[in-house]
């Protein structure tokens, strides 16, 4: 399998925490050299294990947010 590297340009926020010190966090993240986009996701602390997440453009995050406060 092949590595996947990974640069955290900006973190923006910590969404929670658990017990055992994961945080879900928002972050921008450019991932194999490219261009950064908005991530959510859990982080083991000092970042060096990561669980599955969502990753979105910023017009995706864009929309996701006036989905949000819409209602």
């Amino acid at each position: 399998m092949a590595e996947i590297k990974f640069e955290i340009t900006e973190q923006i926020a910590i969404l929670s925490e658990s017990a055992k010190g994961w945080t879900k966090e928002l972050n921008l993240i450019s991932w194999n050299g490219r261009e950064p986009k908005y991530d959510i996701r859990e982080w083991a602390p000092n970042h060096e294990k990561m669980g599955k997440g969502v990753t979105l453009s910023k017009e995706e995050l864009e929309k996701l947010m006036k989905a949000l406060t819409s209602n």
